[in-house]
């Protein structure tokens, strides 16, 4: 039942911070993140929320110090709209998934560069060595 109502808590939580970071904030360091996921713990006290934001490592740096700066305002906002009697705390984590995806799709096109060489080499591939002298040739070769 816990795990139920950390779900909809963390849905809850996220949904309100996109839509309060959609509003803007007034910090100019913030660029455009996007709020992957938010995990309650058990007791319901603490938010990891995870986010990404689309840049370069100083706009990434930037944003996470500006999320950093407005974590009790968020908080503020998310008890508004929460209506529990104790609001979670918020920690901001920069989400790997980006990066792990880039990564992942590189090895992929690797594999698959690899695997069309070595289908070439074995397309112009022979056996080593002779024939099999004791071979006999199938009679029925003809009829498949």
């Amino acid at each position: 039942m816990a795990g139920e109502r950390q779900g909809r808590l963390a849905d809850r939580i996220r949904v309100i911070l996109a839509e309060r970071l959609d509003k803007g904030l007034r910090d100019p360091r913030l660029g455009f993140v996007t709020i992957t996921e938010v995990r309650v713990s058990g007791d319901l006290q603490h938010a990891s929320v995870f986010y990404t934001v689309l840049g370069t490592d100083e706009e990434r740096a930037s944003s996470a110090a500006a999320l950093t700066a407005a974590t009790g305002m968020l908080r503020k906002e998310v008890g508004k709209h929460l209506g529990v009697r104790l609001v979670p705390t918020l920690e901001f984590i920069s989400d790997a998934l980006p990066e792990t995806a880039d990564h992942i799709s590189a090895l992929l096109r690797e594999a698959r560069e690899r695997d069309a060489e070595v289908a070439g080499l074995a397309a112009k591939a022979q056996y080593a060595g002779d024939e099999d002298p004791y071979l006999k040739p199938r009679e029925d070769a003809d009829e498949d």
